[in-house]
């Protein structure tokens, strides 16, 4: 049963009483009026703004007044980057006497270009035809004018709906309906292009890369063909048609002032496109924030901030410092939280934004008590009158995060717009097949849920559904689905295959949901999404095994498969009653979005959801975390370094979703996830001064096997005094065992790491193996006690479980005697017995069970080895040395 009540607290669960709350100092209050001098050369333009209500700070007038060559401008959140963009856009043609068409300026979204004509032309002394005449464009506005400049013609095919159809269709041409996703394709496609790459060059080392390669070239004739180009091509043939010294000198000789918004988020093809343009003059204004690159996986490229001095020597760089929209207190907390990463420029913001409250901060027992937690305190905030819902967002890591939200914002009417994402949870593409067996099974005469029965069965939809409509007109069936076994286009296996799913289907009904999507999941439906070569490396198969784990969960509150469908079609069917109320209004509404969404944004009130260990940071990033034998089953494996990256991406991320937050800021760490225990993220610990051991430090320096570590307080789950090995064997190396259950959880479902995507398992026999593990190393809270868990302020306990305490988590200044205790001596190793891969190919490699398990253990180890879990190939026994882990209660 929820909690009736939330309970936000100025502390997140973990930090002592005595931890003082971060707060960023205030900024000086001086401004253009104070500081630019009435005799100076440019105060009448400065005096001119001022009359309109534009004071500059000392920062932003530097930048400014910036005049020839590079320019770096770091600009912190809320720093008014934007404003001065147009100021200077203002300067340059008002004091410096720069001709309006010879400055561009490049950002990434409409919006952001359009608000920029708009300030240009607000600024005094400017203009319209001046303000027109400013270039300021996106990336692929620009390139596309090159384009039909220069005579090229193509229609633009940019819709993703439209693309997928068509990869389908050179998927089924070629006789690989199952061995790729569209998005996983267009994705990887689009990666290559970015890097400035034709197609024509993908690689085809392996037959996956061949097949892969025979459908993109196929995609790329069909455009050819038809007279068509994508985004991607856009400015793939503007940079191609940019290396013609007729066509750049006379764009040189144009643009003598060049400006770039969000520089942190360009690629490396657009960053090729500005140093071109600007080459002649190096007459380059960048506008960015290192601390806010978030979007690698679409190639966005960090060094472009950090390395932009050395690429432009004698480049100035301005730090835009003083932030206009956040508390201090909410400031102080992000500033905090992005100082610990290594890789960024340093700077810390001033606060001069009205005052608000400190942050909140709260620990629900899971997802459905977090959801039902911010929606009554949202609407209670409402009922006072303190925020209208539209001054409200909710921001969250992932669309599967979202879930149990959605739903009670749904249930409860409450008004809100989804960006991004699908309607309902439950009707995703991914999630439609398995609520259709189910529905199926309800209903076998259920034409509607028909269609997505067929993909799980690798049947052609259109093919298949016209043969079972002919076949009902002859003789209706029960289960019309049993036509396909007398279907001649069907091999022998396919038609028992699809005797065995009906009889699956019938058998439904009889379980509870979540063990109904479970079974389906085991026997057909992991092995069904994960076909195809699991080298291509994408967005989509990070998220594709987490909304399967998120549907679970959402399936565990009810008891029948009835009743589950009903919820699903209620919610589908509210929503939709919502949606055209909201259209017709156009009512005010809370926003609901992920944290990439929102970035660039602001909001009076903001509720970050999932802030726990295995969310913010993703599991994907904790992979260091992982026993030694189950790293082996990565299909690449990932060095500190890349490790390291994807951690301090996820601390950005966490520093985006803070810095959003004008006056108020709610930060939720639920307790659980998708049924395993989660810790308060460490990012949110660290910026009130606690110290998270180094994981990979410890198990390289030190002696690892019993010593506490955060997130645990002790040796054993429970807090109870309980030392028995199984207890200790649950620390994972480091005492963490709820960090430990979780790294175990992502590597078998989750394995794609933020940097290098992919890494994914070969087989759903190995996630199989590797959850077997789970329940063998690691002690299983029972989903009834979690929903119990209630916070114990102060204490650092949750429920009954030690969740964290000062012997694993210490204040920074208490903190060194401790870290020299973990960190010093020699590396302490065993040797173990192990299976490893006989081919001399694969380095797989899987740890023995110890001596002495039960007879049923001992029946399997007399059966032989296992199969390899990369290669399926044999395993022979063989021994070798791993740091002591303490995990078999050693």
């Amino acid at each position: 049963m929820l909690s009736p009540n939330s309970t936000f607290y100025p502390r997140p669960l973990g930090v002592t009483p005595a931890a003082s709350l971060p707060q960023s100092p205030s900024a000086p209050l001086e401004t253009s009026r104070q500081l630019v001098a009435s005799d100076e050369r440019d105060a009448p333009y400065f005096r001119s703004l001022e009359e309109v209500g534009i004071r500059l700070n000392g920062p932003q007038i530097s930048a400014v007044r910036h005049g020839k060559g590079p320019l770096l401008t770091l600009a912190g959140a809320g720093c008014g980057k934007t404003t001065v963009l147009a100021a200077r856009a203002g300067y340059l043609m008002e004091v410096r006497g720069a001709h309006a068409g010879s400055i561009l300026l490049v950002t990434f979204t409409n919006k952001a270009a359009t608000e920029m004509k708009e300030r240009i032309a607000s600024l005094p002394g400017i203009r319209p035809a001046s303000a027109r005449a400013v270039q300021a464009r996106t990336f692929h506005s620009f390139a596309l004018t090159l384009l039909r400049h220069y005579g090229v013609q193509e229609e633009i095919f940019g819709e993703s709906r439209a693309q997928h159809t068509v990869l389908k269709m050179l998927l089924r041409q070629n006789g690989m309906s199952e061995a790729f996703q569209p998005e996983s394709l267009l994705a990887m496609l689009s990666a290559w292009k970015m890097q400035g790459s034709e197609t024509s060059d993908l690689p085809e080392k392996s037959q996956e890369e061949r097949d892969a390669k025979r459908v993109l070239l196929g995609y790329e004739t069909w455009k050819r063909d038809r007279n068509k180009m994508d985004f991607d091509d856009i400015l793939l043939r503007a940079a191609a048609l940019l290396r013609d010294p007729a066509v750049l000198g006379p764009l040189q000789q144009r643009f003598q002032y060049i400006m770039v918004d969000e520089f942190q988020d360009t690629n490396s093809l657009q960053y090729e496109i500005v140093q071109k343009l600007a080459a002649a003059h190096r007459n380059l204004m960048v506008v960015g924030d290192d601390d806010q690159t978030i979007y690698t996986f679409n190639g966005a490229r960090q060094e472009s901030i950090l390395e932009f001095d050395k690429v432009y020597p004698g480049a100035r760089i301005v730090t835009l410092d003083i932030n206009y929209r956040s508390d201090a207190r909410i400031l102080g907390l992000g500033s905090e939280l992005v100082a610990r990463n290594k890789r960024r420029r340093d700077k810390r913001l001033r606060a001069a934004g009205h005052r608000g409250e400190a942050p909140r901060f709260a620990t629900p027992s899971n997802a459905e008590e977090e959801a039902a937690w911010v929606v009554n305190q949202l609407c209670q905030q409402v009922e006072e009158g303190l925020h209208t819902y539209r001054d409200i967002a909710i921001l969250h890591r992932t669309a599967s995060s979202s879930r149990a939200i959605f739903e009670q914002l749904v249930l409860k009417d409450v008004p809100f717009v989804q960006h991004g994402a699908s309607p309902v949870f439950y009707d995703q593409s991914l999630i439609r097949p398995l609520m259709d067996h189910m529905r199926l099974s309800l209903n076998p005469r259920a034409m509607d849920a028909l269609p997505s029965a067929l993909g799980p069965l690798y049947v052609s939809r259109d093919a298949g559904l016209e043969w079972i409509q002919r076949s009902e007109e002859q003789q209706a069936k029960k289960y019309p689905l049993i036509h396909l076994a007398k279907w001649d286009k069907l091999k022998p296996f396919q038609q028992e295959q699809v005797k065995e799913r009906i009889k699956l289907i019938k058998s439904l009904t009889k379980l509870k949901p979540v063990i109904a999507i479970q079974e389906m999941r085991r026997q057909f439906y992991d092995k069904y999404m994960e076909s195809g070569d699991p080298s291509i490396i994408t967005h989509y198969k990070e998220t594709m095994l987490e909304t399967l784990d998120e549907f679970e969960a959402a399936a565990k509150k009810f008891e029948t498969v009835e009743e589950f469908i009903q919820f699903a079609d209620e919610l589908s069917r509210r929503h939709r009653e919502m949606e055209s109320l909201r259209r017709a209004q156009d009512s005010d509404a809370v926003q609901l979005m992920t944290i990439h969404r929102a970035k660039g944004l602001e909001f009076p009130c903001v509720y970050w959801i999932g802030a726990s260990e295995g969310i913010v940071p993703h599991s994907t990033a904790l992979r260091q975390d992982i026993p030694e034998d189950q790293k082996a089953a990565l299909t690449v494996q990932q060095t500190d370094a890349e490790l390291d990256m994807a951690l301090e991406e996820e601390r950005r991320l966490a520093y985006v979703a803070i810095t959003r937050a004008k006056q108020h800021l709610y930060v939720t760490s639920p307790a659980s996830h998708h049924g395993k225990p989660a810790d308060v993220s460490r990012f949110l610990l660290e910026a009130f001064g606690m110290e998270v051991p180094d994981k990979r430090k410890n198990r390289e320096d030190g002696p690892t096997g019993n010593h506490a570590s955060y997130g645990s307080g002790s040796s054993n789950w429970r807090g109870n005094g309980n030392t028995n090995g199984k207890a200790n064997g649950s620390e994972n190396r480091n005492g963490n065992a709820a960090y430990a259950r979780s790294g175990s959880r992502s590597q078998g479902r989750d394995a794609v790491s933020p940097v290098q995507r992919g890494s994914d398992l070969r087989s759903a026999d190995q996630r199989s193996a590797i959850r077997q593990s789970d329940r063998r190393d690691f002690e299983v809270l029972d989903e009834r006690d979690e929903d119990r868990l209630s916070e114990r302020r102060g204490s650092g306990v949750i429920g009954n479980h030690k969740a964290f305490s000062t012997t694993g988590v210490s204040q920074t200044a208490s903190s060194s005697n401790s870290s020299e205790s973990h960190s010093s001596g020699a590396e302490h190793t065993e040797t173990v017995a192990i299976w490893k891969c006989s081919s001399s190919t694969c380095k797989a490699w899987l740890r023995q069970k110890p001596d002495g398990p039960s007879a049923k253990a001992s029946k399997k180890a007399a059966s032989g080895p296992p199969a390899c879990p990369l290669c399926s190939g044999t395993m022979e026994a063989s021994t070798r040395k791993v740091p002591v882990t303490g995990r078999f209660g050693r």
